[in-house]
């Protein structure tokens, strides 16, 4: 009977690797037949609407269109959260584009695989901070989301365009929801920050915003689409979806925005981020989401790349090979 039963199931087994094969992904099926495995795509985000394509095609059910499980996981920081792909425990990332070119720099295995937006950041400033240009910010402390984001390489060039450098002032790394409360108790003057912040600090009457980063460096890159190159190695049809789910998901974005319809935007967005509908409304009209690999794309990488070069942030540009990885 035991030899009976062992043959048994050891025809259901090959049956069960025989039909996995056919679908072409014997492993990955034998794995979840026997209760292990999981095709979870696991995408990392930052809390901004940076990543508003992100939260659109989930909300508009674009990757279970195409199939694609996947698990949004939310980061302080790009820091943190090129940390979390640098280990494996992330396979995807909307993220800022100075983390991922020092991840790179360093030898971490991560590619773009897409742009998402430009510009998006500014340097917020209370009414009694005594700042009301660059001279003022000598010796005051001003909060970014850390020496890893994309806030401190454009503070450093503010700074540095004005004569300043990060050594004339106190630069602290907070989380960003955490520096609006902040601003408003009247505990930090000033602050670089990315959106909905900025447009979320304006609704007090008590923050302003001094500079916008596009007036600090008109046109820069900000957030990506990244993904690691053992993802796109091992699903490289299921990268080429998502970039196309983001390409969808953007052009909805910029035709309501377009259509004067932001608020149906606004709709699709995590509710921890849109802590005010009109402020939320106003961001999202405040910079360009954009998508793809264009040549005037990473001719403005290149750009930013050399300022970071400049400011002693990277010892070296990255090469086009190491970053990019297209469809």
């Amino acid at each position: 009977m035991v030899k009976i039963m062992n043959k048994k199931i050891t025809f259901i087994l090959v049956l069960a690797l025989a039909a996995c094969l056919v679908m072409g992904s014997a492993s990955a099926g034998l794995f979840d037949f026997l209760g292990g495995g999981d095709d979870t795509v696991k995408i990392g985000y930052l809390p901004s609407d940076h990543d508003a394509a992100l939260f659109v095609a989930d909300a508009q059910n674009l990757y279970k269109e195409k199939n694609i499980s996947t698990e949004l996981v939310q980061f302080n920081n790009g820091g943190d959260l090129m940390t979390a792909m640098a280990s494996g425990d992330v396979d995807v990332g909307y993220v800022g584009i100075s983390p991922v070119l020092s991840s790179v720099s360093s030898g971490v295995p991560v590619k773009i695989i897409s742009s998402a937006q430009t510009e998006g950041s500014g340097i917020i400033v209370t009414a009694d901070s005594g700042i009301s240009e660059a001279k003022d910010f000598a010796g005051k402390t001003v909060a970014t989301p850390g020496e890893a984001s994309i806030q401190h390489v454009l503070l450093s060039a503010y700074l540095k365009n004005n004569s300043l450098s990060l050594d004339d002032i106190n630069e602290s790394a907070m989380k960003v929801p955490s520096i609006n409360d902040a601003l408003k108790t009247g505990n930090l003057p000033a602050a670089i920050t990315f959106q909905p912040y900025v447009s979320l600090g304006e609704t007090d009457d008590n923050i302003t915003e001094l500079v916008d980063s596009s007036e600090i460096m008109p046109g820069h890159p900000c957030c990506v689409v990244v993904a690691s190159e053992d993802f796109i190695k091992n699903h490289e049809n299921t990268t080429k979806d998502i970039v196309a789910i983001h390409e969808k998901a953007t052009k909805f974005i910029n035709k309501q925005i377009e259509a004067g319809n932001t608020s149906e935007v606004v709709k699709l967005l995590p509710k921890d981020i849109v802590a005010n509908e009109d402020a939320e409304a106003d961001s999202l009209e405040s910079f360009p989401f954009i998508y793809g690999l264009n040549d005037t794309y990473k001719a403005n990488v290149d750009t930013f790349q050399q300022l970071e070069v400049d400011l002693g942030i990277l010892n070296q540009t990255v090469s086009h090979e190491d970053l990019y990885w297209e469809a």
